[in-house]
C-alpha cells in the first residue's frame, strides 16, 4: 500500500497512516463531529468539543469528559514513533500526560474559534501565558517594545526574568510614532494591550500591525478584554494573541487558565517547542471548567456590557465623577477605536472620582455588593482602589489627583448595583 495514505474515522476521533502492512495509531482531537454550517461564533461554541458517540450504543454525553492522565499508552512502538515525529513538526501529538488528552485538546480548539487562529497552547495562568510567548519567541540579545498600559506583572517578568537572559525591554505610548522613539536595530518584538490594563487605552491595533510589518516584529497582544469574542487581533494584522481564561472565558471565578493562540505555523513551532521543554502543564479538570464555561461566554459578555453601560450612565450624573475609561462609552477617548474594531463590550470600567485618599477608601469599604478584588470576568461585581503608583508608568494617565477605581460589573441587577454604588458615593462624602 502506498505509505501516505491516511484514513480519518470521526466516530472514535482517530488518525491511521497505513505504513507498509502496519496500521499506526494516534489519538488526535478533531472536532469536526457535527459542525454547524454556520459562520456564527455563538452556534459554534456550542457544538465545539462535545463528546462523540460511542460506536456500539449510539450514546454520548452532551459534554466532553474531563480527561485525566499522567500516563499516555501506546498500542505498538510504531503508534509512539509516529507520535514523536509529529511532536517534531510542531504538530499537536500526545505522548506524555502533560500535553493533555481529548479536553485539553478541545478546548485549544475553542481558543482557535474563538480568536480566528489554527494553533493554541493552554498554561496555567494569563501571566504563564505571557512569560511562555516572550520565552519562546525572543533570544538573549533581543529588544522588546512593550505598550505603557500592558498588565502591569509585564514589568516584574522584565526585571526578574528576561534582564537576568539578557533581554532588553523599553516602555512606551502604544503608538506608532512614541515606539519608534523607542524602536532599535535588535527590536524583535512589539508587545501591547488593548484595551490597556486600568484605564482601557484603546490602542490602533492595525496601524500597529502595519508598523511591526514594516520592521518585521512580531505583534503579541493582550486579548484577555476581548477573549477572541468581542476583538480578534489575529484578524486585525496581530501574530500572537494571549488570553487569560481565568477571565470571561472560564468565568465562574474557579479556575485559572491562560492560552497563546497563533496563525503562523513557525511561530507555532516554536511554541511547540518551547510548551513542552518548559514543561507547562494545566490540569484536565481546569481545561473542563473553562469548556463549561466557554458555553455562556456570549450571553453574559453581553449581560455584563448592558449592566456596564447603564453603571456609566448613573455615574456620569454624579458630580464626585471626573471621568469614565470604558471604550464602549460614547464620551470615552477610544470610542471610535472601539465601533470600528469590536464586535461589543463586557462589564469592566475605571472610574476617576474627586475624592481624596480617604473618601476613596471610604467609597470602597462601604460597597456592599461589589468584592474587593484583583481579578475580573466572572459573574460577581468586584472593585479595586487603584494605587497611583501602578499608574505612574501610563501615559494615558491624567496624573491629577482623582482617585481612580476599577470596577467589574458583573450579572446582578443593575439596579441594585447603581443602588449600591451611590450609596458609596454618598458614605465616602463622611
Amino acid at each position: 500500500m502506498r505509505s501516505d495514505r491516511v484514513r480519518h474515522n470521526r466516530v472514535r476521533h482517530e488518525y491511521t497512516a497505513i505504513t507498509g502492512d502496519k496500521l499506526l495509531y494516534f489519538p488526535l482531537w478533531t472536532g469536526d463531529m457535527a459542525q454547524p454550517n454556520t459562520g456564527h461564533l455563538d452556534t459554534l461554541l456550542q457544538h465545539t468539543g462535545l463528546d462523540d458517540f460511542d460506536p456500539v450504543t449510539g450514546a454520548a454525553a452532551v459534554a466532553l469528559p474531563s480527561v485525566r492522565t499522567s500516563t499516555v499508552r501506546f498500542r505498538d512502538l510504531e503508534a509512539l514513533e509516529a507520535a514523536h515525529a509529529a511532536r517534531a513538526r510542531g504538530e499537536r501529538a500526545v505522548t506524555y500526560g502533560r500535553v493533555g488528552m481529548e479536553t485539553h485538546a478541545a478546548l485549544e480548539d475553542v481558543f482557535c474559534k474563538l480568536e480566528g487562529g489554527e494553533r493554541a497552547f493552554l498554561a496555567s495562568s494569563g501571566m504563564a501565558a505571557i512569560t511562555l510567548t516572550m520565552m519562546a519567541l525572543l533570544d538573549a540579545g533581543d529588544h522588546v517594545l512593550v505598550a505603557d498600559c500592558a498588565y502591569g506583572p509585564v514589568r516584574t517578568l522584565d526585571s526578574v526574568v528576561l534582564s537576568r537572559f539578557g533581554v532588553e525591554v523599553s516602555y512606551s505610548r502604544g503608538n506608532t510614532a512614541a515606539l519608534e522613539a523607542q524602536r532599535r536595530p535588535n527590536t524583535r518584538m512589539l508587545y501591547v494591550e488593548s484595551p490597556g490594563s486600568l484605564l482601557f487605552e484603546m490602542l490602533d491595533l492595525r496601524a500597529l500591525a502595519e508598523y511591526a510589518r514594516e520592521h518585521d516584529l512580531v505583534m503579541v497582544v493582550d486579548n484577555t478584554w476581548g477573549s477572541g469574542y468581542i476583538y480578534r487581533p489575529l484578524e486585525l494584522g496581530a501574530d500572537v494573541s494571549v488570553v487569560a481564561g481565568t477571565k470571561y472565558v472560564g468565568g465562574h471565578s474557579d479556575l485559572m487558565l491562560g492560552a497563546v493562540i497563533v496563525k503562523d505555523s513557525a511561530l507555532a513551532k516554536r511554541l511547540s517547542d518551547n510548551h513542552y521543554a518548559l514543561g507547562i502543564a494545566v490540569s484536565a479538570d481546569d481545561a473542563w471548567l473553562a469548556l463549561r464555561g466557554v458555553r455562556t461566554l456570549p450571553i453574559r459578555m453581553r449581560e455584563c456590557a448592558r449592566n456596564a453601560l447603564r453603571v456609566c450612565e448613573f455615574l456620569a450624573s454624579r458630580s464626585e465623577v471626573a471621568r469614565i475609561h470604558h471604550p464602549a462609552w460614547p464620551q470615552d477617548p477610544g470610542h471610535e477605536l472601539w465601533k470600528r474594531d469590536c464586535t461589543g463590550s463586557n462589564g469592566m470600567l475605571a472610574v476617576a472620582l474627586k475624592l481624596d485618599p480617604a473618601g476613596a477608601r471610604r467609597f470602597v469599604n462601604s460597597l456592599t455588593l461589589f468584592g474587593i478584588g484583583y481579578s475580573w470576568g466572572g459573574f460577581e461585581s468586584l472593585v479595586q482602589l487603584v494605587d497611583p503608583s501602578s499608574l505612574k508608568g501610563h501615559g494615558y494617565w491624567a496624573g491629577d489627583d482623582h482617585a481612580i477605581v476599577r470596577l467589574h460589573i458583573g450579572l446582578e441587577s443593575a439596579g441594585d448595583l447603581i443602588t449600591d454604588l451611590a450609596q458609596a458615593l454618598d458614605a465616602a462624602k463622611g
